[in-house]
Parts: structure tokens; C-alpha cells; sequence
């Protein structure tokens, strides 16, 4: 795959996107997910403009971050994270996208003590109640914040949610824009300690509408790199 060309194509569309929804392109933070991306590739990218990389996993940020210490980029853990890895990457990441539990939360905390730093994350809300996927429902977000409020280096920047597949993104609107209206109620309540920030959603197949709901980071693998071997 061309990376120059799909990056141009990427930043055009999310230009027109950023327009509708009366912002400009470069208000957007684009990630560029590299889920068994080779170093080699992620230079190329990082030539062409890129600033910020997501992943998936965690052996993956230990093993490229040494390989590409000469990159100035910032690392974004985007998976599902397990408590006991949550020591591998926090000295790595600049912002965790997938806090869905206390526990997590907890750790994540205790970590950033151990290491002197204060973490960002968002929350991760399941808004559309999937099974397969992990996250918060839009109910538990109060309680969530209640319980963790007592943690002093964990800083909650916005909310990221991951929409159904489909050949329509269309389809995944309902859910970007419900996403929009959970993080504009939160954020009118003032919660001490929580910003929010950021509105991460849209992958590959739908970004540019969830740009148009009002999206601020978007995380994009596919349409940089081309389809990614699992």
C-alpha cells in the first residue's frame, strides 16, 4: 500500500468531515493503529507526517517503543488493557483509551504513583451494548467517577467508544452521536479531576462520520497500512 497516497487521501477527508461539523482538519488527532505493523513501516509513516501511533497490545509497545525511541511519537494504548500489564506501558503512553473497570482504574493509579507521572485515559462506554465488545455502560459512568475520584494520578480526558461494524458507516452514526451527547452531559457536570477533552471514535470504514459527530481523535490502521495480518 502507498502510505503517502492514503495518508493524503485520509487528511482530505477528514478536512471535509471536520467542515461539517464547523472545525478545521487539523483539530482532529489522527492515530495511526499499528497492530503488526513492522518498525520499517511505522518510520515510513512517521516520514509522511505522522505524530501518534495506537496499539492494541501491549507486547507490541514494549517491543517497538525501544525500536523507534528515535521517532518522535506518542504511543496511545487503544486495546483492551489487563491489569496485570498495566506496568509494562505506563511509562510509555501518553494516553490509554480502554479504562472500562475500577480495578483497572486502580491499577493504572497505583502505577503512575510507583513511576511519579499522572496517567490520561478515557473511558471506554459500550454504547451500543454489544456482548462482544468491552466498555461502560452510559448508566455506570457517575458511579464510576464517584469511585474513583480519590485517585490522585489518574486524570479522566474524554470518553472513546468502538461502533458495530458495518458496510455503512451510516449505521454507525446513531452510536457516534450518542457518544457526543453522553460526553456533553458529563462534561456539564463538573466533575472535580475530569476534562473532557476528547472524543475518540471512527476507525477505518467510518471516521469521517464520526468526525461529523464530533469526534477528535480518530483511530486509523486499514486505511494507512492496508489490511493487517492478525
Amino acid at each position: 500500500m502507498d502510505i503517502r497516497h492514503n495518508l493524503e487521501l485520509i487528511t482530505d477527508r477528514m478536512e471535509e468531515a471536520a467542515s461539517i461539523s464547523g472545525r478545521r482538519g487539523k483539530d482532529i488527532k489522527l492515530v495511526a493503529v499499528t497492530k503488526t505493523v513492522d518498525t520499517e513501516r511505522i518510520k515510513e509513516a512517521a516520514a509522511l507526517g505522522i505524530t501518534c501511533i495506537g496499539e492494541n497490545r501491549v507486547q507490541e509497545i514494549s517491543r517497538k517503543y525501544d525500536e523507534l525511541k528515535e521517532c518522535p511519537l506518542e504511543w496511545h494504548m487503544i486495546g483492551h488493557l489487563q491489569r496485570n500489564k498495566v506496568k509494562y506501558i505506563i511509562d510509555k503512553v501518553a494516553l490509554i483509551h480502554s479504562v472500562d473497570t475500577v480495578a483497572l482504574a486502580e491499577e493504572i493509579n497505583k502505577r503512575a504513583l510507583q513511576t511519579n507521572r499522572k496517567a490520561d485515559v478515557l473511558l471506554q462506554i459500550n454504547v451500543s451494548g454489544e456482548d462482544s465488545k468491552f466498555g461502560l455502560c452510559a448508566g455506570h459512568i457517575k458511579r464510576f467517577i464517584e469511585q474513583t475520584e480519590g485517585f490522585q494520578n489518574i486524570h479522566i480526558r474524554g470518553l472513546m467508544t468502538i461502533a458495530p461494524y458495518t458496510d455503512n458507516p451510516e449505521e454507525a452514526r446513531p452510536v457516534f452521536s450518542k457518544l457526543r451527547e453522553i460526553f456533553e452531559k458529563v462534561r456539564a457536570e463538573k466533575y472535580q479531576g475530569v476534562d473532557m477533552d476528547y472524543l475518540s471514535m471512527g476507525m477505518t470504514g467510518d471516521y469521517s462520520v464520526a468526525i461529523e459527530e464530533g469526534a477528535n481523535i480518530v483511530r486509523i490502521g486499514t486505511g494507512i497500512f492496508g489490511s493487517r495480518r492478525l
